[in-house]
């Protein structure tokens, strides 16, 4: 590589650093010229742009742009070095975690995480940036913090409204039951009474 070569790789990799806040320096030695196509079409689809360059041209692009900054990934930029810039924290850890699942590998390798200022060294930290919440998603989790004590209020405030008008409702007086009308009962017939019977007593006869 000529001088003139360096250099444009130089001033390349100054305009990837000054336009993202997040990169990763992953080692791909391992992987053959196919995974590694792969891993770049990966890359593309999630919108994360890898490059592949010499540690010495990484390190001066870092160096030219402020050295004390990115102080903490030096000591990573050591064997192949395959850099992965995204605008998304944690995209290239997820690439990075699926890529080594799919083909049973362990490679790519995390040599470091460059994240909003952060420095992630070793790849027992990949894990972790899988996880990293992303500005949409901190603020969605606030949003939903701030909106859940004013839905319970929103909530107890309809329940007493509710609980009011039933209040306030006419209760309907259920129908009086009328008595039945008795129709005046038939007179009742009063037996004849009954004759007195003749006396059966003779006169005696005088004497």
């Amino acid at each position: 590589m000529t001088k003139q070569e360096k250099n444009e790789v130089i001033e390349l990799l100054k305009g990837k650093f000054a336009q993202y806040n997040n990169f990763y320096i992953t080692d791909t030695e391992s992987l053959t010229v196919e995974q590694v196509g792969k891993l770049r079409s990966v890359c593309f689809n999630k919108q994360v742009e890898m490059k592949v360059a010499k540690n010495t041209l990484i390190k001066k692009a870092l160096e030219s742009i402020d050295a004390e900054k990115y102080a903490g990934v030096y000591d990573s930029l050591h064997k192949v070095t395959a850099l992965m810039f995204s605008e998304n924290p944690k995209d290239p850890a997820v690439i990075i975690s699926g890529f080594r699942k799919e083909n049973n590998n362990e490679k790519p390798y995390l040599k470091a995480a460059f994240i909003n200022g952060d420095v992630f060294v070793g790849d027992n930290q990949l894990k972790a940036l899988t996880q990293i919440k992303t500005k949409n998603e901190l603020i969605g989790d606030i949003i939903g913090l701030l909106q859940s004590p004013i839905q319970r209020v929103l909530g107890a405030l309809e329940n007493k409204d509710n609980a009011k008008k039933a209040e306030e409702a006419p209760v309907a007086e259920a129908p009086v039951a009328e008595a039945p009308v008795v129709e005046d009962a038939a007179p009742v017939a009063e037996a004849p009474a009954a004759e007195s019977a003749p006396s059966t007593d003779e006169p005696t006869a005088e004497a």
